[in-house]
């Protein structure tokens, strides 16, 4: 209830009355009276930049905006975009990572940094936002309708991330920014960190006469990954009723997730003419988690209850009298980084405006589960009640922290896996402005990328050894049964299981390792036109853009192959497909101030296969007579997902940082891809597809008319509704809607600046949505409905110093994943509130 309550709240801000009035003539009062110089900064200014910006673009866009060098309102990009208008993300260890769009999940998000797509460390093509931190940072632009000059790739939106340009700042300056972090949630776990430091810095300075620009930006955080849940694992179906769970499973985390990234860009202008700009990022990620976690075994028997509670034939609760317990004490190993570097240039020729662009990303992401495995000696009662809404009960008829109540222990590692990811890409356009045309400008531009994907694991286990009861401790968590970890996992394993026991070199890979692994190669070409409109029709202006992309794209995929349970062997295939790209962009100017838009926006868009669903490696099974072949497969004959798209806006910007804004969006998706059974072989497959449709909703305005001091107040608000014709193909008979479809989402930021304090509150607000948050592409969960709140507070000491205090997931709002569309199968994760207190340094 308190959820749709949320959705009523939001919602109803937009048909309240506005106080637009007084506004505006507290404007033209100014207007009429002396001009004066106000220097307007902090979050006052972060808005209306983005506003500005926004009101602008001939495209329909968001914006993000930095109010000064290095003072993003957040941690990373991540958590400033998804509170924009039709955006949100979901969770990855507590933080914002893949931005959901408009309706549709990352698949149907384009990322690009400075304009240059970017490489990614996952094994599809999603991009991590949290890897941005607002240090490397200084806005991003978020395009919600295609145009010509646009890399090709999103049909929910393209995001573009924008870094320092040091020339369009005044001389030196340097920001510098420490933290100190607290994580509540720590205190109910034995041994995980409480506190963790956060530390970043930006320089920019000019030289040669303001001619040659450098920047430098860093930064660091030793963030606690601490989390804890219950995780309900699903149930045997075979029978028409008394359908008893598979088993579930506690899990409670405790490590280290170090993230670090280093910002580097040099720009040259030495005349009007030229423009040379030479940049390269790197981000670092280094997660180090310890895992404990119960399993259970030989739950799924019926025979075996007691006080049973079944629910419509499921078997939601009862005592298992012949049970055991396996205790886990797991360490997941995972280092990711991504890079980007580029040179650009601009010239000037004539009346022709020259860019050239080289660019490299490159993406790579190593990790490791490693498990010490132990079961009960003997057999237990189990009790477990699990009736949905996050009502996750049980309890073990032993003493799970003692030792001795274990049997000897097996190592495993499952799995060491790599990903690898290449992209290299170049780019030529000019353009030239045109004389008493209806076209302004014409642009053309060619394209040209090859990317390089792959995958590879392998798996192994060291058996069972005796460990001496002194190597473990007993580790208490607030209401969970105890755990025994070792208390030193490396020495340990190393005595027993010996020195490289955790290493993969020199190892074989199993059968499945090899079916695992796989290679995309990806090479791709693109040319558009576009023209810049900009003229006058029934005694209104108007302006935009019309234009046509035209791609060809050409695939090569490498796996391997089991036929009957053969040995596998190399197999491979691919695909080619070209694809046109039209596009069209109108503004038209309702008044001669321009504050009333109308903008429409009509094109077809493109976002290519994952690359890992591209994969040919397959096991199947040997053809018999009257039955078919059955397996699972990757397809390498995919084609790209395409969508004929409209959209529609009023606009008014009826004051400096004040919008209202009605928009509504219709996407015809063609060739949906989605896991589904042809000839009873699981894989992915071109689907009809259907249509995504929304309507979006934006209020934002700065209240200086009010009276001091309530002249400091000012609101951003959103709200979002979508609907889709689009479902999965899973669960059979019962099929998810589209990934990332959030029937309701928005926010509301209150803020407030005045005299040197700064004080933001946002709460954000989201329906559940399906959505996919492990490397299984088949794994699709339901995220339920979650509302956060987030509290910003900041006072300038000096014009130099500044104090800041937050607080985030103020409500404590906990994750909840519900499996096969069934309310009793849910896995409920606990992330907890985190504090921050810090100080600003600007030189």
């Amino acid at each position: 209830m308190k959820h749709k309550k949320m959705s009523w709240l939001i919602a109803t801000l937009f048909t309240s009355p506005l106080l637009v009035q007084q506004a505006m003539a507290q404007d033209a009062a100014a207007a009429a009276g002396d001009i004066q110089q106000i220097n307007v900064t902090g979050i006052r200014a972060s808005v209306r930049n983005a506003l500005a910006a926004k009101e602008a673009s001939n495209s329909m866009v968001e914006v993000v905006s930095s109010e000064d060098i290095g003072k993003l309102p957040d941690t990373t990009i991540a958590e400033s975009l998804a509170r924009l208008p039709g955006l949100s993300s979901g969770l990855d260890r507590g933080n914002a990572s893949q931005i959901v769009a408009r309706g549709m999940g990352p698949r149907f998000i384009g990322a690009t940094l400075n304009g240059r797509e970017l490489a990614s460390s996952e094994p599809d093509r999603a991009v991590r936002f949290e890897q941005f931190p607002s240090e490397s940072i200084s806005g991003a632009t978020v395009y919600k309708t295609q145009n010509a000059e646009l890399v090709e790739g999103g049909i929910a939106t393209t995001i573009d991330l924008q870094t320092v340009s040091p020339l369009k700042y005044n001389g030196r300056q340097i920001n510098l920014k420490a933290d100190a972090l607290y994580y509540p949630i720590s205190k109910d776990i034995a041994g995980a960190d409480k506190t963790a430091p956060r530390v970043g810095g930006v320089y920019v300075d000019q030289f040669l006469n303001k001619t040659l620009g450098a920047a430098i930006a860093f930064s660091y955080q030793d963030q606690p990954s601490v989390q804890k849940g219950v995780q309900q694992w699903g149930f045997d179906e075979s029978t028409a009723t008394n359908k008893t769970p598979w088993g579930f499973q506690d899990d409670i985390r405790r490590g280290d997730n170090k993230r670090s990234s280093v910002l580097g860009k040099v720009e040259w202008k030495p005349n009007s003419d030229v423009l040379i700009t030479a940049d390269t990022y790197f981000a670092k990620t280094k997660i180090n988690e310890d895992q404990l976690q119960h399993w259970t075994e030989g739950l799924a028997n019926f025979g075996n209850y007691t006080n049973v509670n079944l629910i419509n034939g499921y078997v939601a609760g009862a005592t298992a009298d012949w049970t055991k317990v396996v205790n886990n004490h797991s360490r997941w190993l995972q280092d990711a980084n991504v890079a980007a570097t580029g040179l650009n240039g601009k010239f000037t020729a004539g009346d022709w405006k020259v860019e050239t662009d080289l660019s490299t990303s490159h993406a790579m992401r190593s990790s490791q589960w490693v498990d010490v495995r132990q079961w009960s000696n003997d057999y237990i009662k189990t009790t477990f009640d699990f009736t949905g809404n996050e009502h996750q009960a049980y309890s073990f008829g032993m003493d799970t922290g003692n030792p001795a109540n274990y049997s000897a222990a097996t190592l495993y590692v499952d799995t060491d896996g790599h990903v690898k990811d290449l992209l290299n890409a170049v780019s030529v356009s000019a353009a030239r402005p045109i004389d008493n045309s209806i076209i302004s400008r014409i642009k053309v531009g060619v394209r040209a990328t090859d990317r390089e994907k792959s995958y590879r694991q392998t798996t192994w286990d060291m058996g069972s050894q005796a460990i001496p009861q002194s190597a473990f401790e007993t580790v208490n968590v607030a209401g969970f049964p105890s755990y025994i970890a070792l208390k030193d996992f490396d020495g340990t394993i190393a005595s027993v299981y010996g020195a490289n026991a955790t290493n993969p070199t020199g190892r074989v890979q199993t059968q499945d390792d090899l079916l695992s692994g796989w290679k995309v190669k990806e090479r791709s070409t693109s040319a558009f036109i576009q023209g810049d409109l900009d003229g006058e029709a029934f005694g209104k202006t108007y302006r935009g853009n019309v234009g046509v992309r035209v791609v060809h794209t050409k695939t090569d995929s490498y796996g391997m192959e089991s036929i009957g349970g053969a040995a596998a062997t190399p197999v491979e295939g691919g695909t080619s497909y070209t694809e046109v790209l039209p596009s069209l962009n109108l503004i038209f100017n309702l008044d001669e101030a321009q504050e009333h838009q109308i903008r429409f926006s009509a094109a077809r868009a493109m976002s290519r296969p994952p690359l890992d669903e591209l994969r040919a490696s397959r096991i199947l099974s040997t053809v018999t007579t009257g039955r078919p072949q059955t397996g699972t497969a990757g397809n390498p004959d995919l084609l790209p997902m395409m969508a004929n798209q409209v959209d529609l806006a009023y606009q008014w910007y009826f004051a400096k940082g004040g919008l209202v804004s009605v928009a509504g969006f219709y996407k015809q998706v063609q060739r949906y891809i989605a896991i589904t059974q042809s000839e009873a072989i699981t894989r992915s497959v071109n689907g009809e597809g259907g249509n995504v449709r929304g309507l979006e909703l934006v209020y934002q305005q700065a209240f200086n008319f009010l009276p001091a001091p309530f002249d400091g107040l000012g609101i951003a608000s959103n709200y979002a509704y979508t609907l889709s014709s689009i479902h999965e193909q899973v669960p059979v008979g019962n099929p998810y809607p589209i990934q990332g479809l959030m029937k309701n989402n928005g926010g509301i930021t209150l803020w407030y600046e005045k005299a040197g304090y700064e004080a933001r509150l946002s709460a954000t607000h989201h329906s559940s949505f399906v959505r996919n948050p492990s490397w299984d592409a088949g794994q699709l969960l339901v995220n339920g409905a979650e509302t956060y709140y987030t509290l910003n507070l900041a006072k300038q000491l000096t014009p130099n110093i500044q104090v800041r205090f937050g607080i985030d997931n103020l409500s404590n709002q906990k994750s909840v994943y519900t499996s096969a569309n069934n309310p009793l199968q849910q896995q409920v994760t606990d992330y907890g509130r985190r504090y921050n207190l810090g100080l600003s340094f600007k030189l």
